[in-house]
């Protein structure tokens, strides 16, 4: 894990983002009086969620440049599209945890993907 921490940083911002973005989603799901108690829309987002940090992880452990790019044009679209219906869900906590995993996106797109440093 030290090894994945140090050479992706911008993955490991998705990862905790992804994270607290479930444990948001999830208190929206089962609190009473929330607004989405029980609602589709909430469990759609916890389960976003979920994938976001399966596809964080995959992130931080590829290696191939093709596989690294998809994994970010994945993960842009699942960062915006959660974020999205966050908003839509009166859920500002989770657009705000969304808006800190674009950062991580960011910060993993500034750095050349891992197939391209060994070759530097």
């Amino acid at each position: 894990m030290s090894s994945m921490r140090s050479s992706s940083p911008g993955a490991m911002v998705v990862l905790i983002a992804s994270a607290v973005g479930i444990a948001i989603a999830l208190y929206a799901y089962l609190t009473p009086l929330t607004g989405v108690t029980g609602t589709l829309g909430a469990l759609i987002v916890i389960a976003t969620c979920a994938i976001l940090v399966a596809l964080a992880l995959g992130l931080a452990l590829c290696r191939g440049r093709a596989l690294h790019n998809l994994f970010r044009v994945v993960i842009v679209a699942f960062i915006v599209g959660t974020a999205f219906v966050a908003l839509l869900l009166h859920l500002w906590w989770l657009a705000v945890a969304m808006a800190v995993a674009l950062v991580g996106w960011m910060i993993d797109i500034l750095r050349p993907s891992p197939a391209h440093r060994k070759h530097s």
